[in-house]
């Protein structure tokens, strides 16, 4: 089967910054999704400003896309780690301040765990800066293997998120 044959998937990249101009890369960045080979972009969440979970640095600057792909998982993630550089990703240690962090959340019904890569993201509901703008493209999201992503925001509600007016 070609990779024109293949249905595209749907796929959900969250992003943060906390160095530099952060709402600016995070912007430029949600561009250069645009460009990701077999990649549709589908839409973008606001962008929101939140203190950082069991990271330093200033607070970051986080939004969600929704891409449909006909990339595999693994051929995606090294899409977005090869934005990541561009944007001058270092990691000097785990949760390290950054300029650009991209985050494969979701993609459809996977369910996986490798070297490189587990889906659904491990964190995926226990972060309020991930799951406010990922409800925010799909009320009625429903995580593969755990349910209804509305169902954790109780859980996050001690975490203060704030919409960016733009």
């Amino acid at each position: 089967m070609t990779a024109s044959e293949v249905s595209a998937v749907p796929a959900y990249v969250g992003i943060g910054a906390n160095l530099g101009d952060a709402i600016e890369s995070v912007r430029q960045a949600i561009a250069a999704m645009h460009h990701i080979a077999q990649t549709t972009w589908v839409a973008s969440s606001s962008l929101y400003a939140s203190a950082p979970v069991d990271a330093t640095g200033p607070d970051f600057i986080n939004a969600v896309v929704r891409l449909d792909t006909r990339l595999d998982a693994e051929s995606l993630l090294k899409q977005l780690q090869d934005i990541e550089r561009q944007f001058g990703r270092e990691r000097p240690f785990r949760n390290a301040p950054r300029t650009l962090d991209l985050d494969l959340l979701l993609m459809g019904s996977t369910q996986m765990h490798s070297a490189t890569l587990e889906l659904p993201h491990p964190r995926l509901t226990q972060r309020a800066f991930v799951l406010e703008p990922l409800l925010e493209l799909d009320a009625g999201l429903v995580i593969p293997g755990k349910g209804p992503a509305s169902a954790y925001l109780e859980k996050v509600a001690d975490q203060v998120i704030t919409r960016i007016k733009q």
